[in-house]
């Protein structure tokens, strides 16, 4: 658990790391593509990968284009499902024509008959990021979770990454860090793609 002050330096980081990307959201017209374009030319997926996406809430950046062409690259696609609060993630497998239905917290998933997935990519949304690679999320922990859980169970010889999505906007010098949170390992963005050191 964090502390009562973590707590609370989160929820005010939170506030304001939605007001940063809601004026990159605005000031960045083209930035599906350019996100698509840096990921591709700087993210080298393992072969065969399954990748976990996400259908973009409003205001995030559109990540849609780089999923479709992931899809295209022979990559099969899974998007999350939350399960129940404290629990990690689960995924079910999408492709072009999987019809949606709305699941918890308004995000869009592919129904429950959908095949679930593992995937040991995650696309992984955010509000605020710093250059370590931890990012600041929208609260529930559940993308913490699941990468603590990928991880830990990737003794299989299938590591996990974990890639955040975000503008370059959303950076910022420094997040508050609970015991749980969860470090990335590549950022991309619609004007780069790094790796986190």
């Amino acid at each position: 658990m964090d502390t009562p002050e973590t707590v609370e330096w989160k929820a005010r980081e939170r506030h304001a790391a939605a007001e940063r990307r809601a004026r990159a959201f605005a000031k960045n017209p083209d930035a599906a593509a350019g996100l698509a374009t840096h990921f591709h030319d700087n993210v080298h997926l393992p072969r065969g990968a399954i990748v976990s996406g996400y259908w973009p809430l409003p205001g995030e950046l559109d990540i849609r284009p780089l999923i479709h062409q992931i899809h295209e690259a022979g990559h099969r696609i899974a998007l999350p499902v939350v399960k129940a609060k404290g629990e990690p993630l689960l995924f079910r497998h999408w492709t072009p024509g999987t019809p949606l239905i709305q699941g918890s917290f308004k995000v869009m998933t592919p129904p429950e008959g959908a095949p679930e997935l593992e995937p040991q990519v995650l696309l992984v949304p955010l509000l605020a990021f710093d250059g370590a690679g931890f990012r600041l999320g929208y609260g529930g922990g559940f993308y913490d979770r699941t990468l603590e859980k990928r991880r830990r169970e990737a003794h299989s010889g299938h590591p996990v990454l974990g890639i955040g999505i975000a503008f370059s906007a959303q950076e910022t010098e420094s997040l508050p860090r609970g015991p749980f949170d969860q470090r990335l390992d590549w950022i991309a963005t619609e004007a780069w793609a790094r790796k986190c050191t």
